[in-house]
């Protein structure tokens, strides 16, 4: 059966499956591991983190607004490549593709890592790539299958994030008074809250998976602009809600030292028989993440392919299936290797340096537009808020972040002064 190398992927998601996949992407192991590394930045005072945790929900917001404005004018696979490409030129395209994949392709062994630490943490490799082979199958199969799986595990996960939550909160060791505590005693300060919120932004980032499934959108200039801030919203009230059920019992000191915060939050509450039904609903959100990390960096590695700057088999669609299948399955053997041979769990700094910069320019490319006054507002916003959270991580993680960047660019650089010839 021949390839269809330039033909179109199928439209078959409306608004609920698109918010469902933005859901599974957001509501994922980012909401069980983020809480602690997030309180330790932002110190001992409970309300330095629900601050960063809304700092870090304006920056989503308005990064995306961006991207559902510039989804409904360019409906295509690539999410911020694409609109790069279009808005600012091929080199900006290129350069948010380029931080999207590589990123993504660090979080997507994460997640699997983590798939594998919660359900059997002493083969913890093995069953991460179980896991990502066996999503790189379902997704082989079909953006709608993935939908249907994605909806199955956010269901569930949210089943169990609202029992964390009832549990806490309806506990007596629940105390009001851990929401706020002293933000002058040796808190992070600012700068403190900042690193918090480029932490959390991590678990923000899903609903570009909305913009990236452009091309398989039914009526996307309808569809993508009303399920990106839906599943946002949901995803923001989740968030709240589970942040402050686990400060009222740990309080943020021990939500700051928790291996498993949210695991150990219904143990202070009393609960202690919810404890392993949460590290199911954990590696349950892993392999959600997982899903939805595959599917968009599989449908970015598309389109650059499509414009040459990957391998031309990449930009291959299933005559069947209509789906990009060489993208998938090269995206899942990569993933698989990474999952079998490195811990990745350091990673998560940054691949949000990477998606913080992808954002930078989708609200750069949004400001382009033909828009009032508060649409170009909003980008602005959008992009000294990604800056801002970007340069507030670790070194570590800037420093790596940046020198991924400055590679791509020398690669983008190489590759055009060479075009000529060819």
């Amino acid at each position: 059966m021949r390839d269809d190398v330039s033909g179109e992927l199928k439209r078959t998601l409306g608004v609920f499956d698109a918010v469902v996949v933005g859901l599974g992407a957001m509501v994922g192991a980012g909401i069980f591991a983020a809480l602690a590394p997030a309180a330790r930045a932002a110190g001992p005072a409970g309300g330095a983190l629900l601050a960063a945790l809304a700092l870090a929900g304006c920056v989503a917001y308005c990064n995306a607004h961006s991207s559902a404005r510039l989804a409904a004018r360019y409906p295509a696979s690539g999410g911020t490549y694409v609109y790069g490409r279009e808005r600012l030129g091929p080199f900006w395209g290129y350069l948010a593709g380029w931080g999207f994949v590589i990123g993504k392709t660090a979080s997507c062994a994460a997640m699997a890592l983590t798939v594998g630490a919660y359900a059997w943490p002493e083969q913890q490799h093995a069953v991460a790539v179980a896991a990502v082979v066996a999503l790189t199958a379902a997704n082989y199969g079909g953006v709608q299958k993935s939908a249907r799986i994605a909806r199955v595990i956010v269901a569930v996960v949210l089943a169990v994030l609202a029992g964390v939550v009832a549990a806490c909160l309806s506990s007596g060791a629940a105390d009001a008074g851990r929401l706020g505590g002293d933000w002058g005693g040796g808190g992070g300060g600012a700068a403190g809250v900042l690193q918090a919120a480029g932490l959390l932004f991590f678990a923000f980032a899903g609903y570009a998976r909305i913009t990236t499934l452009g091309e398989e959108v039914r009526d996307p200039q309808r569809t993508i602009p009303r399920a990106v801030p839906l599943a946002l919203g949901i995803a923001l009230l989740v968030y709240a809600a589970v942040a402050v059920a686990a400060l009222s019992v740990l309080g943020a000191p021990g939500l700051a030292g928790s291996a498993a915060p949210l695991a150990d939050a219904v143990r202070a509450a009393g609960v202690p028989g919810l404890a392993p039904v949460v590290r199911v609903g954990a590696a349950l959100a892993a392999l959600g993440s997982l899903l939805a990390l595959v599917l968009g960096v599989s449908r970015t590695t598309l389109a650059m392919a499509r414009d040459g700057h990957l391998p031309g088999t990449l930009a291959a669609v299933h005559p069947r299936h209509r789906v990009p299948h060489h993208a998938e399955l090269a995206v899942g053997a990569v993933v698989a290797v990474l999952a079998a041979t490195v811990d990745l769990r350091g990673a998560i700094g940054f691949s949000s340096f990477g998606v913080l910069a992808y954002y930078a320019v989708a609200n750069a490319s949004a400001w382009t537009l033909d828009a009032g006054v508060r649409g170009r507002l909003v980008a602005a916003l959008g992009l000294v808020g990604c800056a801002a959270l970007a340069l507030s991580l670790p070194a570590a993680s800037v420093g790596a972040g940046a020198a991924v960047l400055a590679v791509g660019a020398l690669s983008y650089a190489a590759r055009t002064r060479r075009a000529p010839a060819d």
